[in-house]
């Protein structure tokens, strides 16, 4: 049995029947991390000796007639994600000293459900960019080609399923953070419904880890197959026990439907802010024509989809408007007389980058109020459709960009260039809203390089998207270990 690349659930199926045991497959995860993460760098904080500890106790409880969700299964953690006694940088120099005395709850949940973590996966610095790389831990790779990103803020954890290093990884995604990477390594992703899945001790090194509920970041599961995120987002949601938790349990609704011919879905390939590259293009005509010829009601159009344009705008206004938060009051003063100088007319997604930089309180609840009109107009879209099937970014994996001034970058689209935060729209056509999405792999480029695109679900109904996600990988086909 080659112990890298099976499911979660096919080894928690292996672990039980008493074919495999817990010691051996974090053995053979450690082995492989050691022989081949010199090359792809996904793993920055091993955790190896605690590890092996936790396997033999997996083994041990297993023994004793236990049997938990991921009892024995290795698994990576982002590492943003607080673990007590290892550092929580966000790649940031000045906190790799910064050891946490708890864990997040989330790596707590995944220690409940008796999985075995091997370590903290790379990140960009502050969680900032769509690459994983900072000075202190370097740069993650691309396993399909090293001279390519992993994507970010989740590239490690990604690349790490991609490359064989445990079953299973959570990350997080407030601009497409879990999604992109899925889509650029190959691997599946579930962002969440907003709030879902609690982020306490998912924190900045310089912040208390407090149970905060974040406006548009969430946690969320990473796999290589969709029934896989299914059975760790099961282990992720429900709400903190310091808070909603006291008083509230999670009772996710099914999925809609169960067969792919009932399912009614809008295929969207075109934005008004940037077009699809070709090779994005084709992976979403893929998954159109597999809806199709499985008897899925498909649409190309439909008068009940939220604008795409004011859904962009509103979603860089909310995205940026906490960025600036703890900046000099000097720098703060400056983008204020830069944003006073924009023309009324000027409705760049540039100029709401710096309108929303400067946001008074007044002006947020002027644009949570548009953000509410969305949620309504979702609402009324989702009684006639089940899920939209769109691109997460316009392109495959592009070349390493180490530019520290993320507004002069850009990204190529088919030779064509364009401002480097703009693919961040797809992402945010989920996010802004707060709706459920799962990134799927399509197949691959014509230069080998994976294509995903996301499922969009209706808010709550999590399982919803990912069921679709099953159907279609049983149709197209999933993960494929890259060659």
């Amino acid at each position: 049995m080659e112990l890298n690349f099976p499911t979660a659930e096919e080894l928690t199926a292996a672990l039980q029947a008493g074919e495999v045991t817990s010691v051996e497959l974090t053995d053979e995860a450690i082995d492989r991390i050691e022989r081949d993460d010199k090359a792809i760098n996904a793993i920055c904080v091993p955790d190896f000796d605690r590890a092996r500890a936790a396997a033999r106790d997996a083994d041990q409880a297993r023994a004793r007639g236990e049997d938990r969700p991921l009892l024995g299964v290795p698994v990576t953690v982002k590492e943003c994600y607080d673990i007590a006694g290892l550092p929580t940088t966000w790649g940031m120099p000045a906190y790799r000293d910064h050891l946490p005395a708890e864990d997040a709850v989330q790596v707590a949940r995944l220690r409940a459900a008796g999985a075995v973590v091997l370590g903290k996966t790379n990140v960009p610095l502050g969680l900032q960019d769509l690459q994983s790389f900072n000075e202190l831990y370097g740069t993650t790779n691309n396993p399909w080609d090293h001279e390519r990103t992993a994507g970010g803020s989740s590239g490690g954890s990604a690349a790490a399923l991609a490359a064989g290093f445990g079953a299973l990884s959570i990350g997080t995604d407030l601009a497409g953070s879990l999604r992109t990477p899925a889509h650029f390594c190959g691997v599946y992703a579930h962002k969440p419904t907003v709030g879902l899945a609690a982020t306490r001790g998912m924190v900045p090194p310089d912040a208390p880890a407090w149970p905060i509920e974040l406006d548009l970041a969430v946690a969320g599961p990473m796999a290589r197959t969709a029934r896989d995120l299914s059975l760790l987002l099961d282990v992720m949601a429900g709400p903190d026990p310091l808070t909603y938790g006291l008083a509230y349990d999670v009772a996710l609704p099914p999925a809609r439907h169960q067969r792919l011919e009932d399912f009614r879905v809008l295929v969207l390939d075109e934005h008004p802010f940037l077009p699809t590259g070709s090779a994005v293009r084709a992976g979403v005509n893929r998954v159109a024509d597999a809806l199709a010829d499985g008897g899925a009601r498909v649409e190309r159009h439909s008068p009940l989809l939220p604008d795409l344009a004011e859904a962009a705008t509103l979603y860089t206004l909310l995205l940026f408007s906490g960025s600036v938060a703890r900046f000099p009051v000097e720098e703060y003063e400056q983008l204020r007389i830069q944003a006073a100088g924009l023309s009324a007319d000027d409705q760049s997604l540039d100029a709401a980058r710096l309108r929303g930089m400067v946001f008074s309180h007044r002006d947020w609840l002027e644009v949570n109020n548009r953000r509410e009109l969305h949620r309504h107009g979702w609402r009324r879209f989702f009684a006639e459709f089940d899920a939209v099937v769109c691109p997460i970014t316009p392109t495959p994996a592009f070349p390493h960009d180490h530019d520290p001034d993320l507004l002069q970058r850009r990204i190529d689209i088919d030779g064509a260039e364009y401002p480097f935060f703009e693919q961040l729209v797809w992402a945010g056509l989920a996010t802004m809203p707060g709706l459920p999405a799962t990134a799927v792999p399509t197949g691959r480029s014509a230069e080998g390089l994976p294509v995903g695109v996301q499922l969009i679900g209706p808010m709550f109904e999590d399982r919803t998207p990912l069921r679709l996600a099953e159907l279609l990988e049983q149709r197209i086909g999933g993960f494929q270990a890259p060659r």
